[in-house]
């Protein structure tokens, strides 16, 4: 059978899509190349046309869907105004249909503890895809310096992460809730105190 100019390309994006979600809603571990491959529409015998090797698979997976997440965040983000931006970004990260979507959701708390028991091929391609996602977030606090921007971003991301994977831990239920109510309040707290600070290093207003 002949295929139009692309095909492959083409099917090969479409693998990285299913791996992508297949990682996060069963882990690295948790979807094999036969289950993968199925997933695509596919067959297992020709998985090799397209990769070389099941790690080579799963390192562009995790780089797809860490891609996937920022372009969801500059979305959500998109049209409001810099002020509002960084909360914003908090309550949709931090929101019980996050929590609930696995697949769609941000790759970090799915794929977090998978990654730190890969290769170290796989942990440096993260750690690049890592220090995108904090500069993304750095950029929604242009009222900090840099270096300070940064540090917050870095705290934000940790503490996101944590509160999604506790709350899924727990089931869907009260102490689900609570745990992603307390992570909001947490760092909206944060949130209202820089803005204070960087109020008063301003000055009052004329």
């Amino acid at each position: 059978m002949r295929y139009v100019k692309g095909h492959k390309l083409q099917t090969r994006s479409r693998i990285l899509e299913e791996a992508s979600y297949g990682l996060r809603q069963a882990g690295a571990d948790g979807i094999s190349v036969s289950d993968l491959m199925k997933r695509a529409g596919l067959t297992h015998g020709g998985f090799y046309a397209y990769f070389e090797s099941r790690e080579a698979l799963m390192i562009e997976a995790f780089a797809t869907a860490m891609d996937r997440t920022i372009s969801q965040w500059r979305n959500h983000m998109d049209g409001l105004p810099a002020e509002k931006r960084f909360d914003a970004f908090v309550e949709t990260y931090l929101r019980s249909s996050h929590r609930d979507d696995r697949a769609r959701g941000c790759v970090l708390p799915a794929l977090g503890t998978d990654i730190a028991r890969s290769s170290y091929k796989a942990r440096r391609a993260f750690a690049r895809k890592l220090d995108e996602m904090i500069d993304v977030i750095a950029t929604l606090l242009p009222e900090q310096q840099p270096k300070q921007a940064r540090q917050i971003a870095t705290a934000t991301l940790a503490a996101m992460m944590g509160t999604i994977a506790l709350s899924r831990a727990v089931g869907g239920n009260k102490l689900s809730d609570e745990i992603l109510s307390a992570g909001r309040r947490a760092l909206n707290g944060q949130s209202a105190k820089r803005k204070t600070a960087v109020a008063c290093r301003a000055g009052p207003s004329k």
